[in-house]
């Protein structure tokens, strides 16, 4: 029944309802044959013949799934012909019968009867067969390819090429171009889906190597042809034919295989049996245009795929050419070559030499000039000439602006000078002459173009004006066109053709300004060809296509644009008037083509006004133009009304008219009342959802409900289909439009968009995707409304999803699945991932694309929220399936998850949107999964990278290096890796590798930012013990292997990505230390598989870009300091030295494979990673301690080794470091001159620098850009370690100038500079690089950058010599300010920050230098002058003005004040106003910040000294207020270590500010002291008015006050009521309870009473010194009961011991037996020392030593003092005599023990 169904050929009309029926029977069909083995043996040849009928008149699904159902009877049949043994019975099919059959339906058709019956037929030729049909056998061939599968397809393979190339050996096929270009087309077609898709690497290079020997031998046999005289022998020119369309179908998949295989086609390239290169260009002299033209092609795959063979290509080419000038062939075949070769370079990052486009510049007009010489070749030179600067132009602006004026110069030659000599021209030549001409004339015009198209930036005026004189003429040339065809004929003709494209080409691209004059001739010419009938295929969709929306083209039913199968389906107002007039001249099909070319051209006008808001149309314009486009919309074309509507949303756009659009939109109501017909009723209701769509929405609420129910009524008129598939997809368009306006038309369009879901049938699929269009429409512009408007409306979504979920039209379950996408977004809640995830997992793998891209999509959106949720659905649904329903990504899915399927998915993908999401969609899931699931992960992407390792890569390369050979012995096992057993994944390509490699990276900054014990060896093997946790150190292993496969694999972009993950894990990885060997890290076990990874990139054939990275993993390893033996070191080390010695003599050797901006970075890379080495070498100098330190971290009670004298790593730096600093200063002189701005480009040397050449100056400045910040850091630590001195050393090894001008070293006699010049040279470069970076870094990515220049300045200021330079130039010294106040501003870093203080501390040092050698230098002149008549020095001279921006004390304090207010906002001024205690509370401080505090503080205590008198006066306000409120600020912070240490800078600055010269200096002395005076009232003021952490800020205050009262002299410290004040602070602090407060304070009392000044230190010995005595003999009563107890009273009596010896003599006798007294009651007798607590015996003995001590020093007093007093005197006695008691029972007890054998005996006898 079902056969009959099918076959019935009613049912293949696809406009019918039978569609359905045809494809439910297909798919019954494809379900039975699995059972029913009648179909694919007996009955095989009948179903074959029903499947080429049933490709007669199909629709793209039928074709799907008949040719899904053809090629796997096809493939069952062969598989159980192959899978038995013969016997007898149904007789079974082999592939070349099977070929047979599909070969005869290509040929024949539908028609029935076998393929040798027909064969006659076949051979005679006769009616051609649709393309359908073979459209159809071409996608049944690949499915039966694939369903034999990859390994079938490896043996079958040369045997099934020579079957699918024998096709185009039949006339029938090849009778016309179309069908021989058809057959071309299916062939490729085959190829390409099943070698591109189905074959690993290997197997692909395989395939390569037979097609070579295919495209050999039908060369040879075209070649014998031509070439053999005896005509028997001879082969027929059918025979040539077929040939050489086999050359074409052949070279075309080869081209794609290289592509494909990218750089690892290299050894396919390189391997003498396959002669790859050879055979394809010995058919570049073929006799076909076609195959010259597909051999130029495929060598230019080649040099895309494998850059380094385009210069060699290019070269041999142009030798070639030049030797076979005299043949046509050649000039047209090597031509062509050439040009692909140069349109290739711009797919190659690495170029080619800039010397080939000099070479080709010089053929070109060598090939021009002589193509007048000879009129056999004169055609063929001349268009190779022009093909040639054509191509060279895409070489961009670098190159041609070197050769533009040469190239101006044959553009003018080549045409007529003057209109003038135009016209005298038109009377002369023959048919020949004028073909010529035109030929070169356009070729011309194409070399405009492409210079238009690829050096725009070289468009200048200059250059329009010169280019205006030829274009001129060629435009007037178009008026003599049609008299040269009438005269000349068609050969002429072709020509002008050509011509008139590439002028309007021309013409589209230049500045129309420019040729205003030449209007009125375009127009007519434009008018004339837009009207003709001279090419008809180029109208209708393939003209229209590009101006319609891309949401209308559902309309068009261009399926097949979303699916696999793409490659073989596929003045304005006087023109538009003269258009419609033009139109109403015209007929029939005519007018309808002409019609078609005038709204193409309208809409693109309508188009660029649009866009480029050129301004409004002008009213005049818009009745033309909307008579043109209403017309179109009722035209019978589908893409001519689409293309009208479009045109009509353009029209209202520019015009931007409220009016007119209304206008339009009531002419399409009252059209839609009066047409009746379904052509002009669609069109309208198109334009009803169209009108808006540039306008930002819908004008008013009473137009939409007028547009919604005019399409409500059109969408349910179901006696016309089309009209209802277009006025549903308008009213999508409208609801999109509207937006929020649309919200009141909702709940009917659902019901309306619902009850047709139901009803419509199912045949009319247009009208179900529609509807589609129209639900998804509604959910996007409901939007976060669907969560709140309750589950109606999201029901009525899910129930429109599932009615097209269950329909079989591809498109339809797509709309679905992206509807039900957009529902996620708004309602997560109510999308049930349950059933949505089985869903997209079995659409994974649809033929469909649309499908797929639908799939993956939603997928994407889903792993971004529920990565988990969805990759649990997805295992579990596999769990599920019967065993019988399992396909191969289900198995896949049930193996490695979904994840896996999906990398299996993205391998075998070519889309590169699809592909794009595929990779969105893993990185999703890795970001969420990842570190949940490492392990999964991490064999997973080991499983993608081993997977290729079928070639067994062998990394064991030479080295340069001089070892023995078992150095290298522990490298021979990892040298080869072989690919794990049981990978699921099968030979996966390069790019899938890439992005493998990718994710592992990913997954280790994951772990970066999450558990420590990712990078804690020792933690996470404990955790493993106790928790079931992955981390990621425990797979170091596998991390070192994967970066090995990848960084030694043949794909250069592979290795790219591997080198790129060894430099990451060895940044991770290199300071973590080894457990179970203490002393040592994990990474050391691996150096011998890093040195093999890092090895094969530094042979000589290894691209440069390779080399760099490698150089750049080199420098990391190197610097790690993983390595600590100097041997296994140098392994590493020698390779780049090896680099560095290329680097010496890259002017001798220069490579002439790729450009040579390409020499620059490998030289730049090489030496910024020896730059890198040399930064830790000095920075971390003890290398070899670094062992040690690990020793002592696992193993705190183990001794540290011995470690050797020197520094290993810098030993190693050291041998090539004279070197090394010659080229670092040549490189940063090179960066120095490129970074010129642009109008000092003519300074530019003119044979370029170093390490680039003047051609590639640009190309060359961006890998300045990313290297100098190294080499910059390095040079200037290279200066400090030599102290600037010159060393008058010879360049040896040099091989080239260091620089161009060789930084001083030129030997020659009247050029050689001194050490100062040479220094100034150095130092000038290094800070202008600096600082002119600093000045404008671009973002936080070069905060790298800023750093290193940061510590270069550093450097270089650390010397005497360069900061005497900066001292010595004040308005240097301003403008670095300057420069680092910026900086401060734009940096948040605390790093940053800090190193700029530090160079301010510099400038601020260099300064004081200067000073303080300006006035030595004074005082020596002088001689015994006294001081102060010396002339004082500084900044302020003698007026004290301090003048912004030419002051480096204001700069250095504007800079402190910026980091001190930033850090503690209450300083501001702004902030506070003229209260002083501001209410805001104070920000919390983190130790960076105390660290910025502390600098800005030492900075601003030192500006002072480099002031004169009067400027110290100007500046010393800013700089107390600002310490006394630091001072402030920080006492209001929690007390801890870091802000202890700031208050000790801030006291530690305000000394250095106290003990200034200018605060005794004659001129502002009595300033000085009156602002002390301030300063220290303010800070009584504070203390008096805030509330402070108690304890260690309370002394604080007490100390600063100490600080003031010591040095600030008496003429401050001794003015009342200052002292009285004072006294009294003191006077609190000595009735604190706090014992430690009370220490302190005795000890600052204790400094107080040494003061300098007199009167200070008398006023309070008179004030508090009773109360000191009073508080020590209170300790008599209340003995203390801990240490710092013990610590206050001490303090005390050290405090009172100072008062009197102090005091004078006649007190001291008083004060003197004061002191004794309190000392001899601190004593206890005997009996109550032995039962004292160990703070009271502590202070016993500290009392008793005190006055062992003083006794003997005042014996009078102390003899006179026991005689007054005998209890003193025997309580002193008492304690004397306790305390030996005590010292002999000490002694008796430590003998004892120093006499105690020891209790482990050595041994001395063993036996």
């Amino acid at each position: 029944f079902m056969l009959c169904v099918w076959s019935d050929s009613s049912c293949f009309d696809c406009t019918s309802v039978c569609d359905a029926w045809i494809l439910i029977a297909l798919q019954c069909l494809l379900e039975l044959q699995r059972e029913a083995v009648f179909l694919w043996t007996s009955e095989l040849e009948n179903m074959t013949n029903i499947c080429f009928r049933a490709f007669e008149g199909s629709n793209y699904d039928v074709r799907e799934i008949v040719s899904k159902l053809l090629g796997t009877m096809l493939a069952t049949a062969l598989m159980a012909k192959q899978g038995t043994a013969p016997r007898q019975g149904p007789r079974r099919s082999s592939l070349e019968e099977v070929m047979e059959l599909l070969w005869g339906g290509f040929l024949r058709g539908g028609g029935g009867g076998s393929f040798l019956r027909a064969s006659g037929d076949i051979l005679k030729g006769g009616s051609s067969v649709s393309r359908d049909v073979r459209v159809g056998i071409t996608q049944a061939c690949v499915v039966f390819i694939s369903c034999l599968g990859s390994k079938w397809l490896e043996c079958n393979f040369m045997t099934l090429l020579a079957l699918v190339l024998e096709l185009v050996s039949y006339p029938r096929v090849t009778q016309n171009p179309a069908e021989a270009a058809c057959c071309r087309c299916c062939i490729s077609f085959i190829l390409r889906a099943t070698v591109g898709r189905l074959l690993g690497e290997r197997s692909q290079v395989l395939a390569a190597k037979e097609i070579c020997r295919v495209i050999a031998k039908q060369k040879m046999a075209v070649d014998a042809t031509l070439s053999d005289s005896n005509m028997e022998t001879r082969l027929s020119a059918t025979d040539v034919v077929v040939s050489q369309h086999i050359l074409v179908c052949t070279l075309q998949e080869l081209g794609g295989l290289i592509l494909g295989l990218g750089s690892t086609a290299e050894s396919l390239l390189q391997d003498p049996s396959a002669g790859l290169l050879d055979a394809v260009t010995s058919v570049l002299l073929d006799p076909s245009a076609v195959v010259r033209l597909t051999a130029a092609w495929c060598l230019r795959c080649v040099s895309v795929a494998v850059p380094a063979q385009a210069a060699m290509l290019m070269d041999r080419c142009l030798e070639r050419l030049t030797a076979l000038k005299s043949c046509p062939e050649a000039v047209a075949g090597y031509s062509a070559a050439i040009a692909a070769l140069l349109g290739a370079v711009q797919h190659c990052p690495l170029g080619i030499p800039h010397a080939k486009g000099k070479v080709v510049l010089g053929l070109a007009e060598d090939l021009l000039r002589s193509a007048s010489q000879n009129s056999r070749l004169a055609l063929q030179r001349t268009q190779g000439g022009w093909l040639l600067l054509s191509a060279l132009m895409t070489l961009g602006p670098a190159v041609v602006v070197h050769h533009l004026p040469r190239v101006l110069l044959l553009w003018k030659c080549t045409f007529p000078l003057s209109i003038q000599e135009l016209h005298s021209e038109c009377g002369r030549g023959d048919a020949f002459t004028w073909q010529v001409m035109l030929e070169g004339r356009a070729g011309a015009l194409c070399a405009m173009k492409s210079f238009f198209l690829h050096c725009r930036d070289l468009m200048n005026d200059e250059v329009i004006g010169r280019l205006l004189a030829p274009l001129t003429c060629a435009i007037a040339l178009l008026t003599q066109l049609p008299a040269l065809i009438k005269c000349y004929g068609t050969q002429v003709k072709n020509s002008s053709v050509v011509f008139r494209l590439r002028i309007y080409e021309v013409l589209s691209l230049f500045p129309p300004k420019s040729y205003e004059e030449s209007f009125g001739i375009l127009v007519k010419q434009l008018l004339s060809d837009l009207t003709s009938l001279e090419s008809p295929a180029c109208t209708g969709l393939t003209l229209l296509l590009s101006f319609c929306h891309a949401s209308d083209a559902p309309l068009l039913g261009l399926a097949t644009s979303d699916t696999d199968h793409l490659f073989i389906e596929e003045q304005v107002t006087q023109i538009l008037d003269q258009f419609s007039e033009s139109l109403k001249q015209l007929k029939a099909s005519r007018q309808q083509n002409a019609h078609i070319h005038m709204v193409s051209a309208l809409c693109f006008g309508l188009k660029c006004l649009g866009s480029g808001q050129r301004g409004l149309l002008p009213e005049d314009t818009r009745k033309p133009a909307l008579r043109l486009l209403l017309g179109a919309l009722e035209s019978g074309s589908e893409p001519l009304r689409c293309a009208a509507a479009e045109g009509l949303a353009r029209l209202v756009q520019t015009a931007d008219d409220a009016a007119f659009t209304v206008s339009i939109t009531q002419i399409n109501f009252d059209k839609l009342k009066l047409v009746r017909d379904a052509a002009s009723r669609s069109g309208h209701a198109l334009a009803l959802g169209s009108l808006y769509r540039y306008m930002g929405g819908v004008s008013s609420p009473q137009h939409l409900s007028a547009c919604v129910g005019i399409l409500f009524t059109l969408s349910q008129d179901s006696t016309a289909p089309e009209v209802q598939v277009w006025a549903l997809h308008s009213l999508s368009l409208l609801i999109d439009c509207a937006g929020a306006m649309s919200h009141a038309h909702v709940e009917p369009t659902f019901s309306l968009v619902l009850r047709l879901l139901l009803t419509v049938p199912s045949a009319q699929v247009e009208v179900l995707q529609s509807l589609g269009r129209c639900l998804n429409a509604l959910i996007t512009t409901l939007g976060p409304d669907l969560q709140g408007n309750g589950p109606g409306q999201t029901s009525l979504c899910l129930m429109g999803c599932a009615v097209m979920q269950d329909s079989s039209d591809c498109l339809l379950q797509a709309q679905a699945i992206s509807c039900l996408q957009q529902l996620h977004m708004f309602a997560p809640h109510y999308v049930d991932l349950s059933s949505l995830v089985p869903c997209l997992c079995a659409n994974l793998c649809s033929s469909y694309l649309s499908l797929r891209r639908a799939v993956v999509a939603c997928l994407r959106q889903l792993a971004q929220r529920e990565a988990v949720e969805v990759s649990e659905h997805a295992v579990a649904l596999v769990k599920d399936l019967p065993r019988r329903d399992n396909s191969l990504l289900d198995i896949t899915i049930k193996e490695i998850g979904l994840e896996g399927a999906l990398f299996s998915l993205l391998d075998r993908e070519s889309d590169p949107q699809l592909c794009q999401d595929l990779r969105e969609t893993l990185n999703h899931m890795l970001g969420s999964m990842a570190v949940a699931k490492l392990s999964h992960w991490l064999k997973l992407c080991k499983d993608v990278l081993s997977a290729s390792a079928e070639t067994a890569t062998v990394a064991a390369v030479e080295t340069h290096q001089e070892e023995e050979g078992g150095d290298r012995a522990d490298d021979d096992s990892i040298y080869t890796c072989t690919a794990e057993s049981g990978s699921p994944f099968s030979h996966p390509r390069w790019s899938t590798r890439v992005f493998a490699t990718k994710c592992v990276c990913r997954i280790i900054a994951q772990c970066e930012s999450g558990d420590r014990a990712h990078f804690n060896m020792a933690l996470a093997q404990e955790r493993r013990l106790q928790e079931s946790a992955d981390f990621l150190v425990l797979y170091l292993a596998d991390l070192i292997r994967m970066a090995f496969m990848a960084a030694t694999d043949p794909s250069k972009p592979l290795r790219i990505s591997g080198l790129q993950m060894l430099l990451i894990i060895i940044r991770k990885f290199a300071a973590l230390p080894e457990p179970e060997f203490p002393g040592h890290v994990l990474l050391e076990q691996y150096q011998a598989n890093v040195g093999a990874a890092l090895r094969p990139a530094f042979t000589a054939d290894t691209p440069p870009d390779v080399t760099a990275k490698a150089c750049q993993v080199c420098s990391a390893w190197i610097a790690s300091g993983v390595v600590s033996d100097l041997l296994d070191l140098r392994r590493v080390h020698n390779l780049l030295t090896s680099s560095l010695g290329k680097v010496q003599a890259i002017k001798e050797v220069q490579s002439q494979l790729y450009n040579e901006s390409t020499v620059t970075m490998e030289s730049l890379a090489v030496l910024k990673a020896w730059a890198e080495v040399y930064i830790v070498a000095v920075q971390s100098p003890n290398q070899d301690e670094k062992p040690a330190r690990l020793l002592q971290l696992s193993d705190p009670s183990a001794e540290p080794p011995v470690a050797p004298a020197g520094t290993g790593l810098l030993r190693l730096v050291q041998a090539n470091l004279s070197m090394l600093s010659r080229l670092w200063l040549a490189a940063l002189q090179d960066h120095a001159i490129l970074n010129l701005p642009h109008e000092y480009a003519v300074q530019l040397p003119a044979t370029g620098g170093t390490f680039y050449t003047a051609e590639t100056a640009e190309q060359a400045r961006q890998h300045y850009c990313s290297s100098w910040a190294a080499i910059l850091h390095a040079t200037a630590l290279w200066l400090n370690s030599m102290g600037f001195i010159v060393l008058d050393e010879d360049p040896a090894n040099l091989s080239r100038p260091v620089t161009p001008t060789s930084m001083g070293q030129s030997t020659s006699l009247a050029s050689i500079k001194s050490p100062e010049d040479i220094n100034a040279e150095r130092f000038y470069l290094i800070l202008g690089i600096s600082m002119e970076f600093l000045c404008s870094p671009h973002s936080d990515s070069q905060m790298e950058n800023i750093t290193y220049c940061l510590h270069t300045l550093h450097a270089l200021f650390d010397v005497p010599w360069p900061r005497s330079k900066i001292g010595n130039d004040q308005t240097l010294s301003v403008e670095l300010l300057s420069v680092l106040h910026r900086l401060i501003v734009t940096r948040e870093s605390p790093g940053v920050q800090l190193a700029v203080l530090e160079l301010v501390r510099q400038v601020v040092c260099a300064a004081q230098e200067r000073v303080r050698e300006k006035r030595h230098s004074a005082e020596v002149d002088d001689g015994a002058a006294e001081k102060e008549t010396l002339p004082e020095f500084g900044e302020g001279h003698d007026t004290g003005g301090l003048v912004p921006g030419k002051s480096v004390v204001f700069g250095a304090l504007q800079l402190c004040l910026c980091i001190l207010v930033r850090k503690l906002p209450r300083l501001s001024p702004k902030l506070t106003g003229s209260n002083p205690v501001p209410s805001r509370p104070p920000l919390a401080l983190w130790h960076s910040d105390y660290q910025l505090i502390s600098a800005a503080l030492t900075i601003l205590s030192e500006l002072p000294s480099i002031c004169s008198p009067e400027g110290s006066v100007s500046i010393l306000p800013s700089v107390l207020y600002l310490l006394m409120g630091v001072h402030r600020e920080l006492l209001l912070q929690p007390p801890g270590a870091a802000l202890g240490l700031a208050v000790s800078v801030t006291l530690q600055a305000l000394r250095v500010v106290l003990l200034s010269p200018m605060a005794h200096a004659e001129k502002c002395q009595g300033a000085w002291a009156h602002l002390l005076r301030c300063a220290l009232n303010t800070l009584m003021d504070f203390w008096d008015s805030e509330e402070v952490f108690h304890g260690v800020n309370e002394i604080s205050r007490l100390t600063i006050l100490t600080i003031f009262l010591r040095l600030a002299g008496p003429e401050v410290a001794a003015v009342q009521p200052l002292l009285a004040r004072s006294i009294s602070k003191f006077q609190g602090c000595l009735e604190c309870k706090d014992p430690v407060v009370l220490s302190q304070t005795y000890q600052l009392l204790l400094s107080v009473f040494q003061s300098p000044a007199a009167v200070v230190a008398v006023s309070f010995i008179q004030a508090l010194g009773g109360a000191l005595v009073g508080h020590l003999q209170a300790i008599e009563k209340s003995r203390p009961q801990n240490t710092e107890e013990v610590q206050a009273v001490l303090a005390g009596v050290q405090a009172l011991e100072t008062l009197v010896s102090t005091a004078e003599e006649e007190h001291r006798s008083q004060l003197m037996p004061i002191l004794l007294h309190i000392l001899i009651s601190f004593l206890l007798d005997e009996n109550a020392l032995s039962s004292a607590s160990i703070a009271a015996r502590s202070l016993h003995e500290s009392a008793l030593q005190d006055l062992m001590r003083i006794g003997p020093q005042h014996s009078a007093l102390f003899k006179a003092l026991m005689v007054s007093f005998p209890s003193m005197k025997a309580r002193l006695r008492a304690a004397i005599t306790g305390n030996r008691e005590n010292m002999k029972a000490k002694a008796a007890v430590y003998p004892a023990l120093s006499k105690k054998s020891p209790t482990i005996q050595l041994k001395t006898k063993f036996l």
